[in-house]
């Protein structure tokens, strides 16, 4: 009976079996029940779920009658495996809950944690990724060997399907090296098969499909037969992702889908029906009846939005354009309500990211300028950050405020070498550890829904509405003005994009050197070739209008300000139009005026000096007492707070873009700590307004946008901080008049030094 155990570990399935078979008509009793436990979790191993289910069930009303709590705790994991695997998620969680119920009361602490790391497998691959993080850590203190390695192997599974495959990588690496130094042989072919996952996802097709056929020859060697099928229908999927569009494919697809199918790999199936109806469609073939069978109310998010997708497709080949947008729809509709379930804003923003394709197609459905701009709200809605109240973490706390202090030591560490600085790698732990807590939080309610577009009519007055689209490679615009939508075809994408860069680079160098004719030439000619683009052809309908615009992806980091058209009118750059109703509506007139400062800028005093003046009662933080917490308790229901100092937007992980104060860096991670958040922010910083993951807009502004801030006004350019204090002072002064911040901001002559500044949110 033991042994069965030992040699399943080992990759030996057919051999544990055999000894589970020559134990079976021994034993008697508790032993036999124990033995079922064992068998249970071979058969699982093995493949063969339906007989595992069935194995543990049989065992367990004699279990629950008996005194060996060990034995039942390791039977009911086992039992909620099995139904975790055939994607029976509540029966899995009922089991796996009373397996970790039977271990606390037994005092069993090994196994309570090896069924709390199984409970967070369960519950996410229902797709609650929040939860099955924090179950994850709180399982890992209490396992050691290969039940660790098990449970890093479900946490890089968890980073997958949360759309965190780079993420995902380096921790199956880990993970298969340590269960390779103790000869698992069967956890060493379950790494190599979530390893070729992680590579699908990530975008290597080629590199997955040589780890699937490494995975699938362990898991024959081990005659594991169930799972050499899950290793098929991911060498079907790399096959698809290269671009194999074959009869061949099409064949292997209904094949593989039929064989998971009677395997019980029911979501595998539904997935390898999915690319059998995509081939099929390609090959100018029917593709109903496959996507008939193909559940869509179960199983991952990405897998779901993908069958309504192949949904939207087959309904276009039948000419049923009102079916097609409406499965569509549904497929966003998914995209958002997953994205509900999560409180981290980068993974809010991956989880928009399954649904590119789809609303790629949606948007080229689209007939209207209404149906455009409907469809092109939802798909935004889904990738917007979400404002979340989460309870105090100490340990987030503890780690940011580490973070802080190193930060300050790696500055002057690298100031010092002229090299990186050693301190390199004790950051980046304190940030993955930041991270790690932020990603188990769970949203404290829903946020709201898509905006009507009957809601952004009556919204906007006399303003002009300007959403930019992508639809392909082709950027498009809807207009709402006066109550009429019109759809414009502007041009390629890519010269827009071509010319932002020309745009940033220019402002670069002339923040450098005012005196660079070469730069004022580029900046002028490509901020006029940007106007005749973008907003040139919208002249008819948007006159001269308040404008609010809504950018997409690269357009977000334009300097907008230095288009020829915008200069002296009023307007406001917004994530979206719901984006731009949601910041209206922020309400109170009251609060306090903080104004801060960081060390290291040679004008910063002249500025807050000059502010003083115009604001006598304010709330005022420079030098030793501009320290990065005290700065952000500060501003918890300011009505105005204003920030000079150094800015630093991080690419590629803009939840680390940051403003330097005095005792370190004050992050956008700080920011989630705000009960209030000020309703007008003035961000006097490089690069601070810039945001990343596209339409997500995640940084420093976009984040108090979506905590509920109304408006805020940050550079997406470099800064010259010579010319800063007297612009920020004449824009104060505005507001002192009445002005909005919009309008405020549009009277200011704009020199290269302070052309990057932006009025976002309500204006």
């Amino acid at each position: 009976m033991n042994l069965v155990g030992l040699l399943a570990a080992q990759g030996d399935l057919p051999s544990a079996l055999r000894h589970a078979s020559l134990a079976e008509p021994v034993l008697r009793g508790t032993d036999a029940d124990r033995l079922a436990a064992n068998t249970a979790c071979a058969l699982a191993r093995a493949g063969r779920l339906a007989e595992a289910h069935e194995t543990a069930a049989r065992a367990l009303p004699g279990l629950r009658r008996g005194d060996d709590p060990a034995a039942l705790n390791g039977l009911l994991t086992n039992l909620g495996l099995a139904r975790a695997m055939r994607g029976e998620f509540d029966a899995a969680e009922e089991a796996l809950a009373e397996a970790v119920a039977v271990g606390e009361a037994a005092g069993l602490s090994h196994q309570t944690a090896m069924s709390l790391g199984n409970l967070a497998f369960a519950v996410s691959r229902r797709g609650d990724v929040p939860r099955a993080l924090r179950l994850f850590a709180e399982a890992e203190p209490g396992l050691t060997g290969e039940r660790l390695a098990q449970c890093r192997f479900d946490q890089a599974e968890t980073l997958i399907m949360a759309g965190l495959p780079g993420e995902a990588r380096p921790v199956l690496r880990r993970a298969l090296e340590a269960v390779t130094v103790n000869g698992y042989r069967c956890d060493i072919a379950d790494g190599l098969l979530l390893l070729a996952h992680a590579e699908l996802a990530d975008g290597e097709p080629e590199r997955a499909a040589g780890t699937a056929e490494r995975a699938r020859a362990a898991f024959a060697d081990q005659e594991r037969t169930g799972w050499m099928l899950l290793a098929e229908h991911l060498l079907l999927r790399a096959r698809w992702m290269s671009g194999e569009r074959s009869t061949i494919l099409f064949r292997s697809a209904v094949a593989t889908a039929e064989r998971l199918e009677s395997g019980g790999w029911a979501d595998a199936a539904a997935e390898a029906r999915i690319v059998a109806a995509r081939a099929a469609l390609e090959l100018g073939r029917p593709a109903g009846h496959l996507l008939a069978s193909a559940e869509r109310t179960r199983g991952p998010a990405s897998a779901r939005i993908a069958s309504w997708h192949a949904t939207a497709l087959e309904r276009m080949t039948r000419a049923d354009h009102r079916g097609a947008v409406a499965a569509v729809w549904a497929g966003l509709q998914v995209t958002e309500d997953h994205a509900e379930t999560l409180g981290a804003l980068d993974l809010r923003a991956r989880a928009a990211g399954f649904a590119n394709e789809l609303a790629d197609l949606g948007l080229g459905l689209a007939r209207s300028a209404r149906e455009l701009l409907a469809i092109e709200e939802r798909r935004r809605a889904a990738a917007r950050p979400a404002g979340v109240r989460p309870p105090k973490d100490p340990e987030r706390a503890a780690a940011l405020a580490a973070l802080r202090a190193l930060s300050i030591e790696h500055t002057a560490d690298t100031a010092r070498g002229g090299g990186p600085s050693v301190l390199s790698g004790e950051l980046a732990e304190l940030e993955a550890r930041v991270q790690a807590h932020t990603r188990r939080r769970m949203p404290d309610g829903p946020s709201p829904r898509s905006a009507g577009t009957t809601q952004v009519v009556a919204a906007l007055g006399a303003r002009a509405l300007v959403e930019l689209i992508a639809v392909g490679d082709a950027l498009h615009a809807v207009t709402v003005t006066g109550g009429r939508l019109r759809r414009h075809h502007l041009g390629p994408r890519g010269a827009a994009v071509r010319e932002i860069g020309m745009v940033r680079f220019a402002l670069r160098r002339l923040t450098a050197n005012e005196d660079d004719p070469q730069a004022a030439e580029a900046l002028a000619r490509s901020s006029e070739r940007l106007d005749h683009l973008l907003l040139a052809p919208l002249s008819a309908d948007i006159g001269d209008r308040e404008l609010v615009i809504a950018p997409t992806g690269p357009l977000h980091g334009l300097p907008w300000a230095a288009l020829p058209s915008l200069t002296g009118r009023p307007f406001t750059i917004v994530p979206s139009a719901g984006a731009w109703l949601r910041a209206r509506a922020v309400t109170g007139t009251t609060g306090h005026v903080v104004l801060a400062s960081g060390p290291g800028l040679r004008h910063t005093q002249r500025e807050i000096t000059a502010l003083r003046r115009l604001h006598p009662q304010a709330l005022v933080l420079d030098g030793p007492s501009a320290r990065a917490e005290s700065v952000r308790d500060a501003l918890d229901g300011a009505a105005v707070a204003h920030i000079a100092a150094h800015g630093e937007f991080r690419e590629g992980n803009a939840l680390f873009s940051r403003l330097r104060l005095a005792d370190g860096p004050l992050m956008v991670h700080d920011l989630d700590d705000l009960a209030v958040p000020p309703r007008l922010m003035v961000l006097s910083a490089c690069d601070i307004g810039r945001a990343d993951e596209g339409d997500a807009v995640l940084g420093m502004a976009g984040v108090l946008l979506a905590l509920g801030t109304a408006t805020v006004i940050a550079s997406v350019a470099p800064v010259r901080d010579e010319v800063t204090p007297e612009f920020m002072s004449a824009f104060h002064a505005g507001l002192a008049e009445g002005l909005s911040p919009a309008r405020a901001l549009a009277r200011l002559p704009r020199s290269p030094g302070v052309a990057g500044f932006l009025c976002l949110g309500s204006g």
